[in-house]
């Protein structure tokens, strides 16, 4: 690991935390980074040891052959999703993707672990889910998770560790994050509850994802000041505006009134079609506007929360083929 860049520390033998520090260390009495014994090429203090050089991981390695690998996330330039699958209970909806708002129209019969809220994630963001992302080095652990790496370049943002059980600063319910004051065990390496083995495919971690980059800056996890971005122009206003879809609602929310024969479901495909073009002209954002129509249509017809999601994803869907760009409708 250390041939390619990966700054690493060993990990006591048949476990993954880091070896303990010496007799003077392991009072904790001094700070990692005022270590003395780093200058002696000691490995206390777990990953602020962290090291590319590869004299010294010889010696490690040499003192100790049954040393685990650990790598350093932040020097190493890595951010990993570490996806739980532990037996636990489900928190409420509130806390499966902090931040975003999970409605009671999502059927979540089945949901269990990090790789339930990792796939419902990227699913509400359109996105392929991680946990299948075959371009990058993804890590099978003893406990039946994933460890999936991915590499941030020297000028990007930095990244902060997290817990996905944690009430602040979180990415999703059993999905933690590894990068900056944080580390990885290596793939390769034993313990006594299994080996750390590399699922078929690179060895490599690929770029993290842009659309990842923009999940983990919204749930906190960017350390320091924003990332500077082109300021980004209001959309321009056309005669009609929002009351394009407002009218097309009203037709649906009438529906509440009459129990049958009011063509609901031809009025909500229509709202959520154009809904969808407007949204991928840029004129409304996504997230509220599904919320709206997830909202009007349950007034409307209570009883049929799954069938209303299926008709407002498949109409949206359809509407972002067509975008509907307001500099047009003048």
């Amino acid at each position: 690991m250390a041939r390619r860049g990966f700054a690493v520390h060993p990990l006591a033998p048949g476990v993954k935390t880091p070896a303990p520090n010496c007799g003077a260390c392991r009072p904790g009495t001094h700070q990692a980074q005022h270590c003395p014994c780093h200058a002696r090429r000691g490995w206390c203090h777990g990953f602020h040891a962290a090291t590319t050089d590869l004299a010294i991981v010889q010696q490690w390695w040499t003192a100790q052959p049954n040393f685990g690998i650990g790598v350093a996330c932040g020097p190493s330039r890595l951010v990993v999703i570490d996806v739980d699958a532990h037996s636990t209970l489900v928190p409420e909806r509130s806390r499966l993707l902090p931040g975003i708002p999970v409605h009671d129209a999502v059927d979540l019969t089945g949901l269990s672990s990090g790789f339930d809220t990792l796939a419902l994630l990227a699913a509400y963001q359109r996105r392929p889910n991680p946990c299948t992302d075959t371009t990058t080095l993804r890590v099978q652990t003893p406990s039946g998770g994933m460890h999936i790496w991915y590499r941030v370049p020297r000028n990007g943002p930095t990244f902060k560790s997290s817990s996905g059980s944690g009430s602040r600063t979180a990415l999703a319910w059993q999905v933690d994050i590894r990068a900056t004051n944080g580390y990885i065990v290596a793939p390769g390496t034993r313990t006594t509850a299994g080996i750390y083995q590399a699922l078929p495919g690179p060895r490599t971690p690929a770029p993290l994802p842009l659309w990842l980059v923009a999940e983990l800056t919204r749930t906190g996890h960017h350390e320091g000041p924003p990332p500077a971005t082109r300021p980004t122009p209001s959309p321009p206003r056309f005669r009609g505006g929002p009351h394009v879809l407002a009218n097309l609602l009203k037709e649906v929310q009438a529906c509440g009134a009459i129990p049958e024969g009011a063509a609901f479901s031809e009025k909500l495909n229509r709202a959520a079609f154009t809904a969808g073009g407007l949204v991928q002209g840029g004129y409304l954002a996504d997230a509220e506007t599904r919320q709206l129509l997830l909202e009007t249509a349950t007034r409307a017809r209570p009883h049929q929360p799954r069938r209303n999601a299926h008709i407002i994803e498949t109409g949206m869907r359809a509407g972002t083929a067509r975008p509907i760009r307001p500099e047009e409708r003048t």
